[in-house]
């Protein structure tokens, strides 16, 4: 018989009395559902979960992932296409992946299309040129965005979104509010993409995009943590920026809360005493929120049966099965082994890459402050928007530069520099027409990779360790890299072209630049990684190593629930043994934090008794 969750945005039937009640966010389901968080809190899992619960429930549910490093066809065990697709095994379940390579595509051919038969080569040309940046990419991705909250599709009850990690979603949640500001009476229709771009017809359906976002009673965000002290501070900051950009209906979900079951434990007892300690210590807004709570599980949310039991009230009672004996694991090589390597070459750019909420920040401290301990002088930064850098770090040290790419002050910077450099030949109505089209939200794409250009240049004589966004925000940035290593290569086709170092081929000289990829021992963040680095592999960019962070099993435990975990552990660092990393280095799970100079030196150093206890 088919239910209806109740509350939730479609008419159907009712729950029969005897069935448990259903999380918050699904007993009055909205009809647009985001899922946001830092990564690795969750998102996929929660936002799958809850799509195939309001499905199993009688409702026509459409889950879109706005990730580009997207992991829900592992998930459902599909191929994701830029359309609505059945998921089998789910009646009522599509999902929807917005590609952007896929996306800009459709846009470019949509804008050739409005320029009409006597349009010539050259100038269709130039158009395809302009349109064929990182710029576009984002504003194809967006367009797409934008239609699902501006049309009411009759096929759907609800449009489940999960989304990138915190930093890109918030500047995809906020791109309506600014293309409806930029395109606020100028009708022109011109922006970084070109007086053909056409998003002055878009107008409506930006400001459309813009109401239903705001509307409580057509959207709702869910804010996915764990019981983890920064993960809620990232949570309590988002639900800040989310209500200046007027999306209010706000509600809180607590994911992977573990009770330890052995006392004797200390590895459980330790992971139990710091996410008790971090739900106490809540930040006081996210405290005045709805909440849900889900248990930690025993098995990995991949496959229908997994994502059905992950919000069932009743798998809290199912008994654990008695742990596998495991043998010890062969960790050969240790953080402080990698910081010896990388201190060898003397200077370069170390770019420490991966899914979100893998622990990329503090590699990336750790590793920075291994190689100012070796006598080094280190440059660290990040070009990930949330930015967790100084929190992680806590101090200063002689010997270590600490800043990050920020995309305001990088954008400002950029104005400035094009106003001054072009201002001279231009007159006053000139002059306020080129401010204009640098209102436009692709300028802070174009300023961003400037910024970054500059750091990857500064390795020449020195070492500079790079903090990256998480996957999908961090690729459209090499999209970015890729665009203008091929412009540079066009102008100067023919000319004395040995002379030009793109930043391209700085990544992908592998004796200036040693990326990292960091994941977790765990199915998603192992084939994520394993994806990145086709990627990688594609534009000729070879990582240099691999870490895995926060080893259970390198920890040592004997807790029951935590052991049958220690299995699917086990599973993937076969996988990495099997041919995936040419060098891995395993990060055990630390009973202490690592927060603070004091922590993160611990890493890189010899290891000491008791690190792992």
């Amino acid at each position: 018989m088919e239910i209806k969750v109740p509350g939730s945005h479609a008419e159907g039937r009712g729950r029969p009395a005897s069935a448990p009640p259903p999380m918050g966010f699904l007993g009055h389901a909205t009809r647009y559902l985001f899922f946001t968080g830092k990564g690795g809190v969750g998102k996929t899992s929660l936002s799958t979960a809850a799509a195939l619960t309001l499905a199993d429930a009688g409702q026509r549910v459409l889950l879109v992932s706005t990730d580009a490093a997207s992991n829900l066809d592992e998930m459902l065990g599909i191929a994701l296409r830029n359309i609505p697709t059945a998921v089998p095994g789910a009646p009522r379940l599509s999902v929807l992946n917005i590609d952007p390579d896929t996306a800009a595509e459709s846009y470019r051919q949509r804008v050739l299309a409005q320029m009409g038969a006597d349009a010539s080569p050259a100038e269709r040309s130039t158009v395809r040129e302009q349109l064929s940046g990182a710029c576009t990419t984002e504003i194809a991705s967006f367009d797409e965005f934008a239609t699902l909250l501006s049309e009411d599709d009759a096929r759907f009850d609800h449009i489940v979104f999960d989304t990138a990690p915190t930093g890109h979603t918030l500047r995809l949640l906020s791109l309506p509010k600014a293309w409806s500001g930029f395109l606020e009476g100028n009708d022109r229709g011109a922006s970084c993409l070109g007086p053909h771009s056409g998003l002055k017809m878009q107008e409506e359906r930006f400001k459309a995009a813009l109401a239903a976002l705001s509307d409580p009673a057509r959207t709702t965000v869910v804010l996915v943590t764990r019981p983890d002290q920064g993960a809620m501070a990232e949570a309590a900051r988002s639900s800040e920026e989310l209500n200046a950009l007027g999306l209010h209906n706000q509600r809180l979900a607590i994911n992977g809360v573990f009770h330890a079951s052995d006392r004797s434990d200390a590895v459980a007892g330790a992971i139990e005493a710091l996410g008790q300690q971090a739900l106490k210590d809540m930040p006081a807004s996210l405290q005045a929120l709805p909440q849900d709570t889900i248990p930690l599980r025993a098995f990995d949310t991949v496959g229908l049966p997994a994502l059905r039991a992950l919000l069932s009230p009743r798998q809290a009672a199912v008994a654990v099965a008695p742990p596998v004996a495991l043998a010890p694991i062969a960790a050969d090589h240790d953080l402080a082994t990698l910081a010896d390597a990388l201190a060898a070459v003397g200077h370069g750019l170390i770019m420490v890459m991966g899914k979100g909420g893998v622990g990329k920040t503090t590699i990336a401290a750790a590793l920075a402050l291994g190689l100012v301990q070796r006598g080094k002088t280190v440059h660290l930064s990040t070009t990930d928007p949330a930015a967790h850098l100084e929190s992680t770090l806590g101090g200063a040290l002689p010997g270590l530069r600490l800043d990050r790419i920020d995309p305001r002050v990088e954008t400002q910077r950029y104005v400035d520099k094009i106003m001054a450099a072009r201002s001279p030949s231009l007159d006053a109505q000139e002059r306020a027409l080129l401010l204009e089209d640098l209102r436009s939200p692709c300028t802070e794409e174009v300023a961003v990779f400037h910024a970054f250009s500059r750091i990857v240049n500064e390795a020449r004589s020195a070492f500079v360790v790079l903090d990256t966004a998480p996957t999908g925000h961090s690729l459209l940035l090499m999209d970015a890299t890729g665009a203008y290593h091929r412009q540079m290569m066009r102008e100067f086709e023919g000319k004395n072209a040995g002379h030009v170092v793109t930043p391209l081929m700085r990544l992908q000289d592998g004796n200036y630049t040693r990326i990292i990829l960091v994941t977790l021992p765990e199915v998603t963040p192992v084939s994520q990684a394993a994806a990145l680095q086709d990627d990688l592999r594609r534009a000729g960019i070879e990582p240099y190593a691999w870490v895995l962070n926060r080893s259970v099993l390198a920890a040592g435990t004997h807790d029951p629930l935590l052991a049958a975990r220690l299995v699917g552990e086990r599973k993937q660092m076969a996988r990495m043994a099997d041919g995936l990393a040419k060098r891995s280095f395993v990060v055990p799970w630390l009973t202490r934090p690592p927060i603070g100079i004091a922590e993160l030196t611990r890493m890189v150093s010899a290891p000491k008794a008791g690190d792992a206890e």
